[in-house]
């Protein structure tokens, strides 16, 4: 199955989550309200995601003069990718890493860090680079706002069964035992399959985002050998990362294994560079 139509499955359950405990718990009007309170919650963060996270990791713009072979790649890259030149930034940290952020192609921006651009060979730069214009191309901002605000809408429901439970409250006073239980089920499981569901997206999209740059920059084999670098490095040097923020780096800034990784925003390191090399050959 193509990582698209897994982000289309994925985005169909997620919605099918609040089509069916949002009309079970708290009917149709429960879930315009649940689906209006979490589009306006996460409007904000859609628009200004970039200025937010850019900020957060302390992000400086270089210009072309700045930064003359980081600028040309991504100029590079985006021509071929036929989207708008990007906005550079450097972030003043020495863990490798690096991140595409931006509502759509026309207000993107691409930022690594000091570390990356330490630890890469040009080649291998390009490749992560192409990874991020990758995103870029993909709208991978708006596919995870989306999923962002329909599992926002699964936990405002939940909260709203915990706060009728609380308070004794039911649509049918006959059924409200029966009402009551289901509700309970809903507010401990929806949002554990929600957030189970979001981070399968993310992964999704990272296998896309590796393919598509693989493409652009012609050598998947440059994006895999960074990606070996960037898992080696990041676990050297930590970096002090917000974890709302996790899903938009390369790689993962966070550590975790076993279990855990059922609640990472990435795929294994190993099975993408697999892919990568067996793109080499197809």
């Amino acid at each position: 199955m193509s990582n698209q139509i897994k982000t289309i499955l994925l985005l169909g359950a997620l919605t099918g989550l609040i089509l069916f405990f949002g009309k079970l718990i708290g009917g149709t009007r429960g879930m315009q309200i649940a689906l209006i309170i979490a589009a306006a919650m996460n409007f904000f963060s859609y628009w200004f995601s970039d200025k937010i996270v850019l900020r957060m990791y302390g992000a400086q713009e270089v210009s072309a003069a700045e930064a003359p072979q980081l600028h040309a790649m991504v100029a590079d890259l985006a021509r071929e990718a036929q989207i708008p030149m990007p906005k550079v930034y450097i972030i003043p940290e020495e863990s490798p890493n690096a991140f595409a952020t931006g509502r759509n192609p026309e207000h993107a921006a691409v930022a690594v860090t000091q570390g990356i651009l330490r630890l890469l060979t040009p080649a291998e730069l390009k490749g992560v680079l192409a990874h991020e214009i990758g995103h870029v191309r993909n709208r991978d901002i708006l596919i995870q706002s989306i999923a962002a605000t329909l599992g926002g809408a699964i936990m405002v429901l939940a909260d709203m069964v915990r706060w009728s439970t609380i308070f004794g409250s039911s649509r049918d006073s006959e059924e409200g035992g029966g009402n009551a239980l289901a509700g309970l089920l809903f507010a401990f499981l929806a949002p554990i399959a929600a957030m189970l569901i979001q981070m399968a997206i993310s992964r999704s999209r990272e296998y896309i985002a590796d393919e598509t740059g693989a493409r652009l920059c012609h050598n998947p084999e440059s994006l895999a050998r960074a990606l070996e670098k960037l898992a080696y490095g990041s676990q050297q040097i930590p970096m002090e990362a917000n974890p709302a923020t996790e899903n938009m780096f390369i790689v993962s800034p966070l550590t975790g294994g076993g279990l855990m990784s059922l609640f990472s925003t990435h795929p294994p390191i190993e099975e993408r560079i697999a892919r990568l090399r067996a793109m080499r050959y197809s």
